[in-house]
């Protein structure tokens, strides 16, 4: 089995901006990385399984059947364990994954054109998952999305109640060409009209 751990800073702050904490998402994000390197399509879903904290954990599905979990592990766990709060944890079954490969997986194209970056506020149902809104951000964005993560959930004014506000981080480059303006907000859009399709979510105003 493959397993990833993350905890602490992500990303240091610097002159370039703020900096951010290890989440849930980079260890999702760590699991798509390894399946996309293999050449292997795997969706997630909402999942609940020790030792995930519930509302926290990503199910990895392959062909139907769950490989593996990624998430933030519980705080009792990290208490037990000696380990910082909030760490987050993925663990799949390689074996699986690279039996599933093709023979020859085809390399991602190194890109020298420019990255273009949305950043999208969603406002959703509290008991919709996370994991489900990046997944149709996922979908929607289609070939031109290099990655996208989570970096802000808010709860309160003026998001209604019951609901809260997650905002993504879109990074996308094309292969052959310097994106435009038209081509970000065409690619957001279509991934924002995914996700309020598969979830309901819609735009934070």
């Amino acid at each position: 089995r493959l397993a990833v751990g993350l905890s602490g800073e992500r990303q240091s702050a610097g002159w370039w901006g703020d900096g951010r904490p290890a989440s849930w998402a980079d260890a999702v994000a760590a699991v798509h990385l390894v399946a996309d390197t293999l050449g292997v399509a795997i969706t997630v879903e909402q999942g609940a399984a020790p030792p995930w904290h519930p509302g926290r954990c990503a199910r990895v599905i392959l062909a139907g059947a769950t490989i593996g979990h990624a998430g933030e592990l519980h705080p009792q766990v990290c208490v037990a364990w000696g380990i910082p709060p909030r760490t987050s944890y993925a663990e799949v079954d390689l074996d699986v994954l690279v039996a599933a490969a093709p023979p020859l997986p085809q390399a991602p194209g190194l890109s020298s054109m420019p990255v273009a970056k949305e950043d999208i506020a969603l406002v959703i149902p509290a008991e919709v998952p996370a994991a489900a809104v990046l997944e149709a951000l996922r979908r929607g964005a289609g070939e031109l999305l290099e990655s996208v993560r989570l970096f802000d959930v808010y709860t309160g004014d003026p998001v209604p109640s019951g609901h809260r506000s997650l905002a993504f981080s879109l990074r996308l480059r094309a292969a052959d060409r310097t994106l435009t303006e038209s081509d970000a907000a065409a690619v957001r859009d279509a991934a924002v009209a995914e996700a309020a399709r598969a979830t309901g979510a819609r735009l934070r105003s």
